[in-house]
C-alpha cells in the first residue's frame, strides 16, 4: 500500500492516507517517486502560475500596468481577504470592467471577519470573493486586450482557454491532444496530465532557462518572481503557500490545488515536486510536501523549522486540547527514468 500519512489518536493509528509523489528535475528525468508517478490527476489550481502566462505573453500585463503583486494574485487560490478583493477589483477597473463580468460564481471566503463583516453590513457574497477572483481577472484582462468576446472568456473554446491549454501542454511537456478536459469549480477548464508531468512543468517553471523563446522565459520568471516576492497574495494569512515560500526566501515556488494537490518547484535545484492525496482530503498534503523536502535535502538547514507546525500538526478536540497529531511516513524511491517530452 502506497501510503504516505497517518493520523494517530494518542499513540494509535486511527487514520491513514494513500497517495502519490513525482520529483522531476527540469530536464525531465523522474528522480524519486512514490505510489504512482504517473497517476492521471487534475491538478485543479496548482496549475494557476501556468494558467497566468498568457496574461504576461499577449501585452495584457503591461497595457494594464500589471505589478507584481497584481500578478502574484493572478495566481492565487486567495482568503478573500481585504486586500485580495480589493486587487482583483482594481484589475478589473483598469480594463474597463465590473465585477458582474467575473464567471467564477462565488463561495464564503476563507478569512472569517471578511465574511462576518458582509453579514453585519447586510450585505451579500460576491463573485469578487472567490478565491479564484484574481485568476479570473487576469483571463478577462487578456481577453480584453486581444479584442474577444469578455462575457464567454470561461469557455473551453474561448481564445483564452485555448492559449491556457497551449501553455499547459508545452510547460508539462504533455501532448495537447492527450489532456483531458474538466470543469473546474470556478467554471474555467480544467487540465488532466500524469503527476510527474506536473512536476515537470514546475520544474521548468523554476529554470525559466529551460524554456526556448525567451518571451516565455520573460514570462515564467515574471510571474514566479511575483509569486516569492507577495506570497501574501497567492493565499494570505495562516497559509502553507504564504508560508512555505516566505520561509524559503525566494527558492521555492508552491501552489496547492484543490483535492489535495500540491506542486513545488525549487528554483536553486531545478527540481519539481508533484504530490496527490488519494482521497483528496486536505489534512495530510503539507505534512506530505514537508517530507518530501526534508527527504531532498530541502530546507532541513531552518526553512523547514519555520514549517514545523505543518510537519507534525496537531489534532485538537473541542475544547482546543491535543489528542493525536498526523504524521508523514513514507520513504522516497530512487529512479532515473526520462520523461518522454510530447510539446
Amino acid at each position: 500500500m502506497n501510503l504516505v500519512a497517518k493520523v494517530y489518536r494518542n499513540n494509535v493509528m486511527e487514520s491513514s492516507h494513500l497517495g502519490h509523489i513525482a520529483v522531476v528535475d527540469y530536464t525531465g528525468k523522474l528522480l524519486y517517486a512514490y505510489g504512482d508517478p504517473f497517476r492521471p490527476t487534475y491538478a485543479r489550481s496548482s496549475m494557476k502560475p501556468i494558467q497566468a502566462i498568457p496574461v504576461v505573453e499577449t501585452g495584457a500585463a503591461d497595457r494594464f500596468a500589471i505589478d507584481a503583486a497584481d500578478l502574484s494574485l493572478c495566481c492565487a487560490s486567495h482568503n478573500g481577504e481585504p486586500r485580495h478583493r480589493t486587487r482583483a477589483m482594481e484589475m478589473l477597473t483598469r480594463a474597463g470592467q465590473a465585477e458582474q463580468v467575473l464567471q467564477c460564481g462565488t463561495h464564503v471566503p476563507r478569512d472569517e471577519e471578511s465574511y462576518k463583516q458582509l453579514i453585519r453590513n447586510g450585505k451579500e457574497l460576491t463573485p469578487v470573493f472567490s478565491n479564484c477572483s484574481g485568476k479570473h481577472a487576469g483571463m478577462i484582462l487578456t481577453a480584453v486586450h486581444m479584442g474577444e468576446d469578455v462575457s464567454t472568456y470561461h469557455l473551453p473554446e474561448h481564445p483564452v482557454q485555448q492559449r491556457i491549454l497551449d501553455a499547459v501542454a508545452e510547460v508539462t511537456r504533455y501532448p495537447k491532444e492527450k489532456i483531458e478536459l474538466g470543469v473546474d469549480g470556478c467554471g474555467v477548464p480544467v487540465h488532466c496530465l500524469p503527476l510527474a508531468n506536473y512536476a515537470w512543468g514546475f520544474a521548468r517553471m523554476a529554470r525559466p532557462e529551460s524554456f526556448e523563446k525567451p518571451e516565455r522565459q520573460e514570462a515564467v520568471k515574471r510571474i514566479t518572481d511575483a509569486m516569492v516576492a507577495f506570497p501574501e497574495m497567492v493565499a494570505g494569512n495562516k497559509r502553507y503557500c504564504t508560508d512555505l515560500m516566505n520561509a524559503f526566501q525566494g527558492r521555492i515556488i508552491g501552489k496547492a490545488g484543490a483535492e489535495s494537490v500540491y506542486c513545488v518547484g525549487d528554483r536553486e535545484t531545478g527540481l519539481g515536486i508533484a504530490v496527490k492525496i488519494e482521497d483528496g482530503g486536505p489534512r495530510a498534503v503539507n505534512t506530505v510536501v514537508n517530507e518530501v523536502l526534508r527527504q531532498l535535502g530541502i530546507g532541513v538547514d531552518g526553512p523547514l523549522e519555520v514549517l514545523a507546525e505543518y510537519t507534525k500538526p496537531q489534532i485538537r478536540n473541542m475544547s482546543g486540547n491535543v489528542v493525536g497529531h498526523i504524521a508523514a511516513e513514507f520513504t522516497l524511491q530512487k529512479t532515473n527514468t526520462q520523461l518522454e517530452a510530447g510539446n
